[in-house]
C-alpha cells in the first residue's frame, strides 16, 4: 500500500474528504467495523423460548444455525420482558454449550478427596435407593411425613420442573421444598 494511499485511510483524513466532518458516519468505521454483520444474520431459524433461570418467564429469541445455538437475546414480544434480558439470560447460551458444561455425573464417595464418574442408570438407582431407606428410616406415622429429606430445587428449573418436583415430594411425604430461584 502506498503512503498516499494509508493517508487516505486515516479517520481524520475522512472526515475532511468524505464530507463527515464530525465524524459521526462511515468516516469514523474501520475497515473491520464496515464489514460486520450481526449474528442473527446467519441463522438458520429463530425459536421463541422462556429463560430457566428464574421464575420471571422473560421471553428468549433462540438463533441456531446448523443444529447449534448462536445467539440468544430477549423477545420485544414478550408481554413479561419486553426484550431484556438480564446478565444470566443473556448467558444462557452457555446452558447449552458452554466450555465448562459437564455431561457426566460426578460422585465424591463419603470422606472422598476427588470425583469418579458415574453412568447416569447408577447414579439414579443410588438416589432412589437412599431415599427409599431414609424415608423408611424416618417415617412419622403421626403425621404421615418425613422430615429426614429435603429438597432445594435450582434456579435453571423452569415451573414446569418445580411443579412435577413439588409433586413428587408431596407423594413422598417430603414436607421440606424450596427453591433457591428468587429475584
Amino acid at each position: 500500500m502506498k503512503l498516499g494511499e494509508a493517508f487516505a485511510r486515516w479517520p481524520v483524513v475522512r472526515q475532511l474528504t468524505e464530507g463527515d466532518p464530525l465524524g459521526l458516519g462511515k468516516a469514523a468505521q474501520s475497515e473491520r467495523s464496515r464489514t460486520l454483520r450481526p449474528r442473527i444474520e446467519r441463522a438458520d431459524h429463530v425459536t421463541q423460548s422462556v429463560c430457566p433461570y428464574c421464575a420471571v418467564g422473560c421471553g428468549q429469541l433462540v438463533y441456531v444455525k446448523d443444529d447449534e445455538v448462536t445467539h440468544i437475546e430477549g423477545d420485544p414480544a414478550s408481554p413479561i420482558s419486553r426484550g431484556r434480558l438480564c446478565p444470566k439470560g443473556q448467558a444462557s447460551k452457555s446452558l447449552v454449550q458452554g466450555p465448562y458444561r459437564e455431561y457426566t455425573v460426578k460422585y465424591r464417595r463419603p470422606y472422598g478427596t476427588g470425583w469418579e464418574e458415574l453412568r447416569l442408570d447408577r447414579a439414579m438407582e443410588m438416589i432412589a435407593d437412599r431415599i427409599v431407606e431414609t424415608r423408611a428410616a424416618h417415617w412419622d406415622d403421626a403425621n404421615n411425613r418425613t422430615l429426614a429429606i429435603g429438597n432445594l430445587g435450582g434456579a435453571t428449573l423452569d415451573n414446569e420442573e418445580n411443579y412435577l418436583i413439588k409433586k413428587l415430594c408431596v407423594a413422598l411425604g417430603i414436607v421440606q421444598v424450596e427453591n433457591q430461584a428468587r429475584i
